[in-house]
């Protein structure tokens, strides 16, 4: 059958201009059918030649995708013509070309040739804030529209910041939303508007504010209670969040959407199993959604439910979750915690490219070294038709396996020699210089900390690293000291840098001051090194009973770390 390509096209360009239309006027045409030229609003002339030329000289050249030539006709034609539909038409185009001066100028014609139009009003307000206009203009078409369409007041009101999605100061955007919600702040979708302006700005304390007058005005409306949860968590607050999507579900427990952000934020607090029970209680309502099923495979992979884990996150896999990558990589984690490597190392394989192609080579390399297939581990780690990112990232993870097995004179010559190459990279420099402190090479590993300082004056862990190394030696500690502490300014909640002060104070007899620093480190990560450090100094401090609670937690967490077996054994009788 015959399909003529001008109407395909002009069907195609009402649809497609309208929908780009959508996303920047305010209520959606989708919501309701296209309205009727006003009466009297269409002219009184008669189609000349020259009209029907340009008319089909626009729908041919619409036809043939010259969208440009298309907008120029179908302007022309809405300018002699002042019909409100050729001028909808063209309007709808140039947005389809995404031509915002063009589709200005159509709106301009369609509002001027029916001033009664709420659909031209709506979108001359929309194109007018998307191209950047003056502000001034485009609040009055938008108090025109807000004061003209009583009954659909609420829907306008609500799809304010999408209109003003595109001005680009997101201050500005809110004050004019303030201005004009107003008049209406007797409904709840004004204080709606102004609570999501406030969140786009980053102002949750006003957000916060304004969304409890909304909830003030009609409790438990949903669209409020999950932008307050958002604007918790802006605030850096998502136990409240939490609380707050508690209490409202056990008034409104079938509520999905509000449940789905609940388990979210218990996620975020990491609480996981009270996450995962929200999930599968979803799931329980919807067997088939292969998102919930993939979230709660995740949640009891963290859980350690490996059972449960890897059915859901295969049925998800086999479900075609558009994340099948991440879902094979998490698999092949849980294979690995039950030891069956093979799986492990063919479902690594699995993922050949894409983000988390790299960390599957490095994966499964890390599991052939442990393994004792060494050599074949290093082979999964040459890619010479890499970038040289991923070249050096691989290269660096060849050092780390060097380092597991107790070869670091090796991995020294591996970063030595790319180092050759690169005598400037800021990564090769600090894994050289903690080769070189390893192999007691100390000339070697200041002369690269203090090169990689001088490249990049904010790097906190090159300044920590000879600090510390300087400290662990009882060398030069007053300049040891120095370099942790402004370390510690660049970095002031990192737990190894932290130690790194307690132990140089410890070193320079200020063991007082240095349980300070270790306890907060410890509290931050309990690393089994700060552990052996936290234990040694509350150990001189006569403070046995809680050296040895901190050695044994970490013993039964690290049971072969050699630095706290070592310290362990020295201090103990």
């Amino acid at each position: 059958m015959n399909r003529s390509p001008t109407r395909t096209f002009c069907r195609a360009a009402s649809r497609l201009g309208l929908a780009l239309a959508l996303a920047l006027p305010l209520a959606a045409h989708a919501q309701h059918a296209a309205e009727e030229p006003s009466p009297g609003a269409l002219p009184a002339q008669e189609l000349t030649a020259e009209t029907l030329y340009q008319f089909l000289l626009a729908e041919i050249a619409g036809a043939r995708g010259e969208l440009g030539l298309s907008v120029r006709a179908y302007l022309e034609v809405a300018r002699r013509t002042g019909d409100p539909r050729i001028a909808r038409r063209a309007a709808e185009i140039a947005l389809f070309a995404r031509d915002l001066d063009a589709a200005t100028q159509a709106a301009r014609i369609w509002t001027q040739a029916d001033p009664q139009s709420e659909d031209a009003r709506r979108l001359l307000a929309g194109v007018l804030a998307s191209g950047g206009e003056r502000l001034d203009d485009v609040q009055i078409q938008f108090a025109r529209v807000l004061a003209e369409s009583p009954e659909r007041l609420p829907q306008n009101l609500m799809s304010l910041n999408r209109a003003l999605a595109r001005v680009p100061d997101k201050l500005v955007a809110l004050r004019i939303i303030e201005r004009l919600t107003e008049p209406y702040l007797n409904l709840p979708e004004a204080h709606f508007a102004r609570a999501q302006a406030a969140a786009i700005a980053q102002d949750p304390v006003e957000g916060l504010a304004a969304i409890d007058d909304a909830l003030a005005l009609q409790p438990d409306w949903e669209p409020a209670v999950l932008l307050k949860a958002q604007l918790f968590q802006q605030a850096d607050a998502v136990g409240e969040a939490a609380r707050m999507l508690e209490d409202f579900l056990t008034r409104h427990p079938e509520n999905r959407n509000a449940r789905l952000t609940y388990a979210r934020a218990l996620v975020a607090e990491q609480q996981f199993e009270p996450a995962r029970e929200q999930f599968q209680r979803l799931l329980a309502e919807a067997p088939g959604d292969r998102d919930l099923g993939y979230a709660v495979g995740l949640l009891s992979a963290q859980l350690g439910d490996y059972e449960l884990a890897e059915r859901l996150l295969a049925e998800a896999l086999a479900a075609g979750h558009p994340e099948g990558d991440a879902i094979r990589f998490n698999l092949a984690q849980i294979a690995e915690q039950r030891d069956n490597v093979e799986r492990a190392l063919a479902l690594y394989d699995e993922i050949a490219d894409g983000p988390h192609a790299l960390q599957a080579r490095v994966r499964s390399a890390q599991l052939l070294a442990r393994a004792g297939r060494l050599d074949e581990a290093r082979s999964r780690l040459h890619a010479p038709d890499a970038d040289d990112d991923t070249r050096k990232r691989l290269l660096l993870a060849e050092t780390q396996l060097l380092r597991d097995v107790e070869r670091p004179e090796e991995a020294f010559q591996l970063i030595d020699g790319a180092l050759q190459k690169y005598p400037e990279d800021t990564d090769l420099l600090y894994e050289s210089a903690m080769l070189a402190e390893r192999l007691d090479r100390v000339e070697v590993m200041e002369a690269r900390l203090r090169k990689l300082i001088a490249l990049d004056p904010e790097h906190a862990h090159a300044y920590n690293a000879l600090g510390y190394s300087l400290a662990d030696r009882g060398l030069r500690l007053e300049e040891a000291e120095e370099l942790i502490a402004h370390a510690l300014e660049l970095a002031p909640e990192d737990p190894f840098i932290l130690d790194s002060m307690g132990w140089v104070l410890f070193r320079r007899g200020q063991a007082a001051e240095a349980v300070v620093h270790l306890e907060r480190a410890y509290a931050i990560r309990a690393d089994p090194e700060i552990a052996a450090h936290l234990g040694e100094v509350l150990w001189s401090l006569e403070r046995r009973a809680d050296a040895e609670r901190i050695w044994e937690e970490a013993l039964a967490q690290h049971p072969e770390h050699a630095a706290l077996r070592e310290t362990i054994r020295r201090l103990r009788p």
